[in-house]
């Protein structure tokens, strides 16, 4: 069966980053779309930042859009969020997901396989 892991959240203050990290298994994992999305309380989940099966083409919200770096490594079925300068509006639960085939697909009804949420608290 399919499963989704994240690791790397973790508190920081506002300007530091952090990276996450999310394995994946039971999935050939380069024919999959990859994203990362956030739920912070009281709202929905959001796309963050998506990435294509081989690594090509990528996807950003305009709010972290120049301050993270989503990739992934194929060889290891990973992916990966670099966050810099974050700021305390990006606190939330992160999530990873993968959806089959092509297309950076930003709506989150399309991702079928998601990992158990990574918390990032970012403070002022």
């Amino acid at each position: 069966r399919v499963q989704v892991v994240e690791s790397g959240g973790g508190w920081v203050q506002a300007g530091g980053s952090l990276k996450l990290s999310c394995t994946a298994s039971g999935l050939t994992f380069d024919d999959y779309v990859m994203g990362w999305f956030r739920q912070a309380p009281g709202k929905e989940r959001e796309v963050v930042a998506l990435i294509s099966t081989r690594g090509t083409g990528t996807y950003y919200a305009d709010s972290v859009d120049g301050r993270f770096t989503i990739s992934r490594d194929n060889a290891k079925n990973t992916l990966y969020l670099q966050m810099d300068s974050l700021k305390p509006e990006d606190t939330a639960i992160y999530y990873c997901a993968a959806k089959p085939g092509a297309g950076l697909i930003t709506r989150v009804k399309e991702y079928n396989a998601w990992g158990q949420g990574t918390q990032v608290t970012v403070s002022s």
